[in-house]
């Protein structure tokens, strides 16, 4: 088959934007596994690269891709690095000649990858997208082309803690729109219970957690001062102006807020997929409502997870066990296998989610989370997310200390980004 090179931005120019900080939903721990090394990729071994060194040589997850390995008839050597020091290392080989094989990467990263040329097309690697929901799937399509597949997505939604409620006389099936949730934020803290706890930090986590705000209002980040995008910011600094949130939310990490929520004060905590387990095993009753739009309905929380990418090899006759390897670790059931392995990950395919929720019926917000879930850099922005995505946390932190007001916060990131990509 033919790869075409597309044309190559220089890579201090790409490299500066992975470093960006384009970490979404979860974080791995710092520093490189011992459990491969890219190494020579000759004969029967097969190199792979991925953003998990917190699962080693020993781990499940190490091996399940191991298993699809022997089942292509080869030896795969893993390499595990922190997510941000993986884009750049991609970035790095490309440049070098030394591209893995796979690579598993951050979802909003693949337009960067993308972008240099270092990437196979899905078409022209011959892998079938069709039955991949496009909502996945179009964070890794770049003028028109995708570039990898969704290996499952994870997301936010907003656990709360039934005590609280039940305190408070709020029923969870009443928060249906933006008014509903307040008039509930109202009630628990006149019931002397704390709010709500969010992650408004200065960094993507911060961009991460505001966007369902942001996106629920109907505001678009092609126009982060419009309107709607005010309404959105002043949501949050009137929960912090009414005492519903704590101002620590202005320096709280995704961690933070959990670790708050784990208290038993709150009554609510905006946290992703990856809290599952936490939240079945805390000292209180927990349950889940959707992070509802202004108006209501579900708003669309922003997808974490990681795409399966196929970089270009000047051995073209490696592609076509790659290609065995990929689709080992995108069938139905290995889908649900990962989303397992990573508890927890819902399936990009209508087939997987079913398998998902037969064998975690509980699992069924998560997979309508998922289901009216967006990309990060859908609405083709590529490249120029994580430039958008720097000028709006910035504006959050403006806004929520008290520096401007929510307008002028958004006026000044408006003419940032603008700046940042023309």
């Amino acid at each position: 088959m033919q790869h075409h090179r597309r044309t190559r931005t220089t890579l201090a120019a790409t490299t500066a934007l992975a470093v960006v900080g384009i970490l979404g939903a979860c974080s791995s721990s710092d520093g490189a596994s011992s459990d491969g090394a890219s190494g020579d990729a000759a004969g029967g071994t097969y190199t792979w690269w991925d953003p998990y060194p917190q699962h080693d040589g020993s781990s499940d997850w190490e091996a399940r891709v191991q298993a699809c390995g022997e089942d292509a008839g080869v030896t795969i050597e893993r390499t595990a690095y922190d997510t941000t020091a993986l884009t750049n290392q991609a970035l790095l080989s490309a440049q070098e000649g030394t591209s893995p094989d796979v690579i598993l990467i951050d979802n909003p990263a693949v337009s960067t990858l993308a972008d240099t040329g270092m990437l196979t097309t899905v078409d022209e690697f011959g892998l079938d997208t069709s039955a991949i929901d496009q909502n996945l799937l179009d964070a890794g399509v770049v003028d028109g082309e995708a570039y990898g597949i969704p290996i499952g997505a994870n997301t936010l939604s907003l656990y709360y803690n039934a005590d609280v409620l039940s305190d408070a006389g709020v029923d969870p099936a009443s928060i249906t729109d933006w008014d509903s949730l307040t008039a509930a934020l109202a009630q628990v803290t006149d019931a002397g219970h704390k709010g709500i706890t969010f992650a408004g930090i200065g960094t993507e986590e911060g961009s991460f957690q505001f966007l369902p705000w942001f996106w629920g209002s109907g505001a678009d980040l092609t126009d982060l001062s419009s309107p709607e995008a005010v309404e959105a910011l002043e949501l949050w600094k009137g929960w912090l102006d009414e005492g519903y949130a704590p101002n620590t939310v202005i320096n709280n990490s995704q961690n933070t807020v959990w670790e708050e929520f784990l208290t038993g004060d709150f009554a609510f905590a905006e946290n992703g997929t990856w809290q599952v387990n936490s939240a079945a095993e805390a000292e209180f009753e927990t349950g889940l409502v959707q992070l509802p739009g202004k108006h209501g309905g579900v708003a669309p929380a922003p997808t974490g997870g990681e795409f399966i990418v196929a970089p270009v090899q000047e051995d073209a006759a490696r592609y076509d066990v790659t290609r065995q390897i990929v689709e080992c670790m995108t069938t139905p059931e290995g889908f649900v296998e990962t989303a397992t392995t990573f508890a927890y990950y819902v399936p990009p395919t209508a087939e997987g989610q079913e398998q998902l929720l037969a064998e975690n019926p509980d699992l069924e917000p998560w997979v309508e989370a998922v289901q009216s879930a967006k990309g990060r850099t859908s609405d083709g922005l590529g490249n120029d997310y994580p430039l958008i995505s720097e000028a709006l946390w910035t504006a959050v932190q403006n806004a929520l200390s008290g520096a401007a007001t929510p307008q002028e916060a958004l006026e000044a990131a408006q003419a940032d980004a603008e700046a940042a990509t023309s």
